[in-house]
């Protein structure tokens, strides 16, 4: 869960924002959500503290299936969506000049996307409770949303119909969970959702499959937006079991070891692993955990130490683990364990990709299904996954350590 302390200063912050428009076209998108999401990190930006963490609860019909335990989505149009978020967050940051990745200290603002299904077209909640109730997949409803995720700092929500109604419908779900005061929701400027034609059923997209082993690479310095993004839709693609399995579902992350990265630009800037991956599963226990004890108690996730350097962390009883892998070469654990799924790659990375399947096939393994992730440019372009681009301007940890490196010599 998001790090904080007992002093209700460190709490994160809540931003609930209502089903996207359709067609959810970058532009459509931006106009909707830019102006609720630069208040929200504005007013954050100035609070006095180590730096802000704000949730943003992005509200959707995501899921499709009638039973708890059969739940699909579409993984292209959620990655894409994410993608378009997080890039409109990256712009908002640069604009005011306000550091986005985790723990970046005073004045940063660490804005962490959750989807939360929720059918705006049902109001219906009174048989909703807030009770914890996973499904088989890592995105969970509002009610267990409400009932796993507190307590808040602020709650804003956009001054327009839709952010009014869903606010309705999660204080119905949150009453009892934390006693708010009136200064702690507010409104902020609401954008413009135009819709064209019907809203299309998400039973009509292609339904993707899930697996029990999804695997993914970086070096998740200075944990950014692309970071964030990738972790995100990596999680998206989780087979999560029942409780009480013996088989966990489990996100294999390779995360390039210290020595690899001694050459890197601003080397000195860069974080140790054991940082590195502390801050990559704190990240993920904002998408992964579920506790009706929220984050009241200031836990952080309870890393246990595997073989050699990996770290391991659990979440949802065990039924999901994450493997912090050290790799020292370009294919890592997905050429020594061959009990792998899926392995997730953007297009920056797609001939890495190609190269691990490969490598698998001439060890007369099942090769991995791929998935790929668009790409976060600093200037708020994404780059989409079927598109190819040389990638000079994305978002990355090298800019981000260039900008620390600045500020340094200017003290």
């Amino acid at each position: 869960m998001p790090p904080q302390t007992a002093a209700a200063g460190d709490l994160p912050s809540l931003l609930l924002l209502p089903p996207p428009p359709h067609p959810a076209t970058r532009l459509a998108l931006n106009t909707a959500y830019e102006p609720s999401l630069n208040a929200a990190i504005s007013k954050l930006k100035d609070e006095k503290n180590d730096g802000s963490v704000l949730i943003v609860a992005l509200t959707s019909s995501i899921l499709t299936g009638n039973f708890i335990r059969q739940k699909t989505l579409s993984w292209p149009h959620a990655q894409s969506i994410l993608a378009d978020l997080y890039s409109i967050i990256s712009v908002i940051c640069a604009q005011l000049s306000i550091p986005s990745d985790i723990h970046a200290g005073p004045g940063s603002v660490d804005v962490r996307v959750v989807l939360v299904h929720y059918d705006l077209s049902k109001s219906a909640l009174a048989d909703s409770k807030p009770a914890i109730e996973p499904n088989n997949t890592a995105i969970v409803e509002l009610a267990t949303f409400a009932a796993a995720y507190h307590p808040w700092k602020y709650i804003f929500h956009p001054n327009n119909e839709p952010g009014y109604k869903l606010l309705s419908s999660y204080l119905k779900l949150f009453e009892g969970i934390q006693k708010l005061k009136q200064s702690q929701i507010v409104v902020v400027e609401g954008g413009l959702a135009v819709s064209v034609g019907p809203s299309p059923s998400p039973q009509l997209s292609p339904q993707t499959t899930s697996h029990p082993i999804v695997c993914l690479g970086g070096t998740f310095d200075h944990l950014h937006p692309g970071h964030k993004l990738l972790l995100t839709a990596a999680a998206l693609l989780l087979k999560v079991p029942e409780i009480g399995t013996s088989n966990p579902c489990q996100l294999v992350i390779g995360i390039t070891g210290d020595e690899l990265l001694k050459r890197k630009k601003y080397a000195e800037l860069v974080q140790p692993w054991d940082e590195r991956a502390k801050n990559t599963i704190e990240f993920l226990s904002s998408v992964l955990e579920l506790s009706k004890d929220g984050w009241k108690r200031g836990q952080s996730p309870l890393i246990d130490k595997g073989e050699g350097e990996d770290f391991i962390a659990r979440f949802r009883h065990g039924t999901i683990e994450i493997h912090c892998v050290v790799i020292q070469d370009a294919y890592g654990p997905t050429i020594t364990t061959e009990d792998m799924d899926a392995l997730v790659v953007s297009g920056e990375t797609r001939g890495g990709g190609n190269a691990v399947n490969d490598r698998r096939k001439e060890l007369g393994w099942r090769q991995l299904e791929t998935f790929e992730v668009d790409v976060l440019d600093a200037e708020g372009i994404v780059h989409k996954s079927s598109e190819t681009q040389d990638f000079a301007s994305k978002i990355s940890s090298t800019a981000i350590r260039k900008l620390k490196a600045e500020s340094r010599s200017h003290i």
